[in-house]
């Protein structure tokens, strides 16, 4: 016992050191007046003990019959070949059947998951601050299945989320995905929350992934890693719904393709995600 209580305790010296490294950087930097020039890690999974800084979820825990794993996978190809040298494997399969003996329960087909919340450090409550990004990226390789990215923040409500679509555009192959944090939409076990109120990005605890189309059947997502940046140059699906209408229109003369998420209103209305 008394060597469990020396690791825990240079574990959290460790975490407190790593936490003081990074917040001198952003002083003497001076990345609070400036913006941050260097990207912002949030999780990869390079080494196989990053699966256990996740949480999986599915419709199982209300007695559903939807199946996720997430794995970890040591690339063959390597990243000299255009790919990472590992990275997580989130697969399964979707199931809407109902459990016979919870009549509670009426509604399911979902799989999720997500980083662990941090541990603390000297300095209290460790979160993620993402203030000085513009956007998340995401480094993955999805099979075309309607995906969200849920972002986890410590919020008033608990259990609020803010959440976005992943949009691709080469299912089946490796591609960087940049989304807005500003163009996250507050959420509610599934439904838009208004008044909307902007992610607090100073306190984000988690951000994951998960798939609600309830289309029976399976699913594969792969995903290297997610951090924060500010180089729209990272990516190969650039999701921005704040830009200026002029400058969509010399991108693409017709108007982008509108899709209907699965998000809805109080009122009932899906919310509609502009795909660019």
């Amino acid at each position: 016992m008394q060597a469990t209580r020396s690791l825990l305790y240079k574990g959290f010296i460790g975490r407190s050191l790593d936490e003081f490294k990074r917040l001198s950087h952003i002083v003497f930097s001076l990345e609070g007046i400036k913006g941050a020039k260097t990207p912002y890690e949030i999780h990869n999974f390079h080494a196989p003990e990053s699966i256990g800084d996740c949480k999986l979820m599915s419709d199982q825990e209300i007695g559903g019959f939807s199946s996720a794993r997430l794995e970890w996978v040591k690339s063959e190809a390597g990243a000299g070949a255009g790919g990472p040298a590992g990275y997580a494997r989130f697969y399964g399969a979707i199931s809407t059947k109902l459990p016979k003996d919870r009549p509670d329960v009426k509604r399911t087909g979902y799989a999720a998951f997500r980083t662990k919340d941090r541990p603390p450090t000297i300095f209290g409550r460790s979160l993620h601050n993402i203030d000085p990004y513009a956007y998340l990226a995401l480094r993955v390789r999805s099979d075309g299945r309607s995906y969200f990215v849920n972002v986890l923040t410590e919020s008033v409500v608990p259990t609020d989320l803010h959440q976005h679509r992943l949009f691709v555009k080469r299912p089946g192959r490796w591609e960087t995905v940049l989304i807005k944090w500003n163009d996250f939409v507050r959420t509610n076990y599934g439904v838009v929350v208004e008044p909307q109120t902007e992610l607090l990005r100073a306190k984000v605890k988690s951000v994951g992934i998960g798939l609600t189309d309830r289309i029976p059947g399976p699913f594969e997502l792969c995903i290297e890693r997610m951090w924060a940046t500010n180089d729209e140059s990272e990516a190969d699906v650039l999701v921005d719904l704040t830009a200026a209408p002029a400058e969509k229109a010399e991108e693409a003369p017709s108007p982008p393709p509108q899709r209907e998420g699965k998000l809805k209103t109080k009122e009932g209305k899906r919310v509609s995600w502009d795909e660019s």
